[in-house]
């Protein structure tokens, strides 16, 4: 189903064409309505006239102005109520990644819709900052709302923070203080989280800080962090590096996996060729010194199965291997209950 009425490429045609050559022809080839689509610079157009950049500019905007003041342009405004209605449906501020291409996939189509977002006074174009990108809005309010929402949501994220996005969507709520009921959806959400350049997805779809590793995945170590996380328990090196090229399509080579994990501080080695992730609280070290750590946190003498059970937590022993080191009465000493403590 389209999402427009009216045929852009049409409208166009009607309301530029009593311009004269020159600002007709500015127009077509600043916006991109042209067969090739090319949106020109300035400078471009002024090396084919002959005439400097400033006055392209000028020359442009007198364009705009007399098409604004045309019969023809006030014969379309159905096009902009349409839009307008459009823009409102959609969340009433949208990033122009997501406005253009959910309007029409084409891009020659995408350009003519921004030449109707330009001359349109219902459209405010708010550039692209340091925290948002590109977007049009047809609400002031709702625009400073969204703004304000996005900023606190960032504010209230760790560095470390991978959230679901059906949590992600509900902190969001929580910062949007009454917002009507048509504005609190899934879809609108989404669209407003996509706007601001703070916060971020993943490839696994799970949202945090946009600056954070775990978001911008750049190498084999942050691919590895997002499977290990997700498989939420130790795993081989080789184990991991078939993860990535599974879910990322990325062939790691078995060795390059192994390199990497050892040398990040995010993964803990547990037992041979085995990595987990050192927030989830696994130590480093030999089995004796895991069950040494134990017992001396604990105070109190613990029975055999207690011990295994805890070093388990921490390190990915066999069993054998812990109770192997228990049983060294150099270092470990069983009571007269059977229970274990230091020696």
């Amino acid at each position: 189903m389209p999402t427009i009425s009216f045929k852009p490429k049409k409208v166009t045609q009607k309301i530029t064409s009593h311009l004269q050559s020159r600002a007709g022809d500015v127009i077509m080839n600043r916006f991109g309505l042209t067969v090739d689509g090319k949106r020109k610079t300035l400078e471009e157009i002024g090396k084919k006239y002959g005439i400097t950049r400033e006055r392209v500019r000028q020359v442009e905007d007198a364009a705009i102005n007399l098409i604004k003041k045309s019969d023809a342009y006030k014969n379309e405004q159905a096009v902009f109520a349409e839009l307008k209605q459009l823009i409102h449906k959609l969340g009433s501020i949208v990033a122009e990644h997501e406005l253009l291409p959910h309007i029409s996939k084409d891009k020659a189509t995408q350009n003519h819709i921004n030449f109707f977002l330009v001359l349109g006074d219902a459209f405010k174009k708010h550039r692209e900052d340091e925290h948002f990108h590109a977007r049009w809005s047809v609400d002031d309010e709702m625009t400073d709302k969204v703004h304000d929402a996005l900023k606190k949501l960032y504010a209230s994220l760790k560095d470390e923070d991978l959230i679901p996005e059906t949590e992600m969507i509900k902190k969001f709520f929580e910062q949007m203080k009454n917002v009507s009921e048509q504005y609190r959806d899934e879809e609108i959400a989404k669209r407003w989280l996509s706007m601001s350049k703070s916060v971020a997805k993943n490839p696994l779809g799970e949202w945090g800080k946009a600056s954070s590793p775990n978001i911008r995945t750049r190498g084999v170590k942050d691919y590895a962090f997002l499977v290990m996380r997700r498989h939420g328990s130790p795993m081989h090196f080789k184990e991991v590096a078939d993860a990535i090229s599974k879910t990322f399509g990325k062939k790691i080579h078995y060795a390059t996996c192994h390199n990497e994990l050892i040398r990040d501080l995010r993964f803990v080695l547990v037992g041979r060729g085995m990595y987990a992730l050192a927030e989830w609280g696994y130590k480093t070290g030999i089995a004796r010194e895991v069950i040494q750590d134990i017992l001396k946190r604990g105070k109190e003498p613990l029975s055999k199965d207690d011990i295994v059970a805890k070093v388990m937590k921490e390190r990915y022993f066999k069993k054998n291997t812990i109770l192997v080191n228990l049983a060294n009465s150099k270092y470990f000493k069983k009571t007269k209950n059977g229970l274990y403590t230091l020696a």
